[in-house]
């Protein structure tokens, strides 16, 4: 009797497979043997219920079988089905600790795809999934639930954001982090919150104070986790945005791929696919991009937040963190200091301790320093800090490598608050541009090249340079106060205004008006937004587009005598007298740029215009006959970008001890990055022909043929004759003499 009923039941779950693919097509037609199926499910679950440890493997199966019948077809029976979700959701809830594995597992894939079916929504799901989550001890089904949690809000969001079930979610990560702060549950919270933040899923502030709570938390594995977000997360989100870019996929290769192998449906859909999503993603390109603003910048209250950061953390002496936890917490609460220019005093105190070349890290100590240095910083709180790195840091008896971090330190201090050395001090830093020692030498050339710009009044005569000294003789450069701000602008807006001076003289010229003459402004702004129409399949970067640049005048070609005589003294004279008036001049041309700012309105082909002379004017600045400088490395860096150790060290973390030969290869490769790999003409043919998808000519398989395939012709030829070799000499003659096999075809 035994063996028929599982005879019976075997019979039954082979069946079931079939079953669903009949209800599939005909629902009405096999909804009693739906019903029957039911009432076998509705059996096992409830002896399951009443006893979960104890229910054999026989019956686990069944029942596994049974939910994954009725969750394929439950849509097809919504009034039979609609509990089948929650008594899912129940059993799964009650009793995950004692449930097999596969059984485990096929609930919560049942639970997904009844959300696919919409017999249950999302918000039922995840309020379902992410207490087992935190609760269970299984590592598998903690990997399964998370992978489950992101897919379902990455599929939520994947059409429209979905605010309310991100604001549910959100809220729930919240309460997690704040109800137990020594507690490591809320590390859950830090990586949903940091995976959905660079998948650009969650990019409000919500998400941010999500990982602030984390950061303030008591547990050392959160505070890690949240400060973590803070300084890599915008990176992890671009890097991200980089490797989607460079996943472009060439159209012509793969139908050139369907027509060289076996054509099969299998590889049609495929390519289609491939063509479809290629297609897709131009389309995007053209599409315009919500701004991803930094964590940082989200920061409801930055002032509170560093110092609470700065009082648990780092001036708390029960805090349990160790040097490289409190290394990654006095990082951030730099960083907020210098990009909000906030004010924490006890901050540049706490610095004065680890001030020391024994001190480990050292270099990661200078560098937050640096950035939480700025120009409302008082110059009296910061002159100390910068007395004692040059005291322990930089003498003839420091060696090259602390001498070198010592000097930069003090250079990015300096860029940031101008004011926070004595002339005396600087006069002496200065004097190590003479050093033996590369290193030092370049980081006090750095020093004096930035008080060139920002305060050359405290250098000696002759250390200001031509410019620096012309400009303070003809009273252009100021002394900088302490709080004074430089006036907003619009860089390249000179240029602009001078390129509109020129095209109005050349109108006025094609006229025959003088060149001086004024026009009027309303008709000339209504004539530059009329010349805006471009159309919307059109690309308006500019960044592909050639640049014009001027030749060098250094290096003019003539052949007229008359240029390699001297110029006379009348000429000198008048050359002189031209140049007195461009002074002259100079006041009203600044006045017409000014003006420029503030009584029009730049139309969008002023804008595209100002773009194109401002890479002009940039592209001009490296020419090789260009006597302006090249722009020092501190003044282009963006104020969100971190300052790191390896730029405190300077070339000592790429002195020949340390750096290997890829790392030096790699430095100089550095700002090359239009040059490509060295490559011979037959490596770049063949690197090309892989692209394109062809195959290697006969001479190229031969040459990789197996030594044994080619032994037979070699013996071979060991054994011919003088007749035959003679014979087949004269053959390859005969054959190179008329252009090959084929011959030299029209000769």
């Amino acid at each position: 009797m035994v063996k028929r009923k599982l005879g019976a039941l075997e019979k039954v779950e082979a069946d079931l497979p079939n079953l669903q693919h009949k209800i599939k097509k005909d629902p009405k037609s096999y909804i009693e043997d739906f019903r029957a199926q039911h009432y076998q499910y509705e059996s096992h679950r409830e002896i399951f219920m009443a006893a979960p440890s104890s229910a054999t493997d026989t019956g686990l199966i069944s029942l596994r079988d049974l939910i994954d019948f009725i969750s394929h077809v439950a849509d097809c029976y919504p009034g039979i089905c609609k509990d089948f979700p929650q008594q899912l959701i129940d059993m799964l809830m009650e009793h995950h600790l004692v449930l097999e594995t596969e059984l485990r597992e096929k609930l919560v894939g049942s639970l997904v795809l009844l959300k696919k079916k919409e017999l249950l929504d999302s918000a039922t799901l995840l309020h379902t999934l992410f207490p087992i989550l935190i609760a269970t001890p299984s590592k598998t089904l903690r990997a399964l639930l998370f992978q489950k949690i992101l897919s379902e809000l990455r599929t939520s969001n994947a059409k429209t954001t979905n605010h309310k079930l991100n604001r549910t979610m959100q809220t729930v990560l919240f309460n997690l982090v704040t109800s137990d702060r020594t507690s490591a549950k809320g590390l859950w919270a830090i990586k949903i919150t940091r995976e959905l933040w660079k998948r650009q899923i969650w990019t409000e502030a919500k998400a941010v104070e999500v990982m602030k709570e984390a950061a303030l938390s008591q547990n050392e594995k959160v505070i890690v986790g949240g400060v973590r977000f803070f300084l890599g997360g915008d990176k992890e989100r671009e890097e991200l945005e980089d490797e989607d870019s460079d996943e472009e996929v060439n159209v012509a290769q793969v139908r050139h791929q369907l027509t060289i192998n076996k054509k099969t449906r299998k590889k049609a859909r495929v390519a289609e696919r491939v063509i479809k999503s290629a297609r897709s993603k131009e389309r995007k390109k053209g599409t315009s991009t919500s701004l991803n603003f930094s964590a940082l910048h989200l920061l409801h209250d930055p002032q509170g937040f560093a110092e609470n950061m700065f009082y648990k953390h780092l001036q708390n002496g029960k805090s349990n963190l160790k040097l490289e936890q409190k290394l990654l917490v006095l990082q951030l609460v730099s960083r907020l200091v210098g990009l909000h220019k906030l004010h924490i005093m006890p901050l540049y105190s706490y610095f004065q301790k680890f001030l020391t070349p024994r001190q480990p890290s050292v270099t990661s100590f200078l560098a937050s320093l640096a950035q939480a240095s700025h120009d409302l910083v008082p110059p009296d709180v910061l002159e100390p800090l910068v007395q004692k790195i040059a005291n322990e840091f930089v003498s003839e008896a420091s060696a090259g490598e602390v001498a070198t971090a010592g000097l930069n330190a003090i250079r990015e201090i300096c860029v940031r608050q101008p004011l926070a050395i004595e002339e005396t001090l600087l006069q002496d830093l200065v004097m190590y541009k003479k050093s033996k020692d590369k290193g030092v030498m370049m980081a006090s050339k750095g020093l004096l090249s930035l008080y060139r710009d920002v305060g050359a009044q405290m250098l000696k005569k002759r250390d200001r340079g031509k410019e620096a000294a012309m400009s303070l003789r003809a009273g252009e450069r100021q002394e900088r106060r302490y709080g004074e701000q430089a006036v907003g602008e619009i860089q390249g807006l000179e240029l602009l205004a001078k390129w509109k001076d020129e095209e109005r003289r050349k109108r006025n010229i094609e006229k025959g008006l003088p060149s001086d003459a004024e026009e009027d402004e309303e008709d000339d702004e209504e004539a530059d937004w009329a010349a805006w129409n471009v159309e919307e399949d059109e690309d308006s970067d500019v960044d592909g587009e050639w640049i014009t640049v001027e030749d060098d005048v250094d290096i003019v070609l003539s052949d007229s005598e008359d240029e390699d005589k001297p110029a006379s003294k009348k000429a000198k004279q008048d050359e002189d007298a031209k140049k007195d008036a461009e002074k002259e001049d100079a006041p009203q041309k600044v006045i017409d740029f000014m003006k420029l700012a503030t009584t029009r309105i730049l139309t969008p082909a002023d804008l595209a215009k100002l773009t194109e002379l401002r890479a002009q004017a940039a592209a001009e600045a490296v020419l090789p006959g260009n006597k302006g400088r090249v722009a020092a490395p501190w003044t282009s860096r963006h104020t969100d970008d971190p300052l790191t150790a390896e730029e405190i060290e300077g070339l000592a973390a790429l002195s020949a001890a340390k750096a290997t030969r890829e790392e030096r290869i790699a430095h100089a490769r550095e700002g090359k990055t239009d040059r490509s790999e060295h490559m011979s003409k037959e490596a770049r043919r063949k690197e090309r022909k892989e692209e394109q998808g062809k195959s290697t000519t006969n001479k190229e398989k031969a040459r990789k043929k197996n030594f044994l395939m080619t032994l037979g012709k070699a013996r071979s030829k060991n054994k011919r004759s003088l007749v035959e070799t003679r014979a087949v000499l004269k053959a390859h003659h005969d054959r190179a003499k008329r252009g090959g096999k084929r011959g030299n075809v029209g000769q």
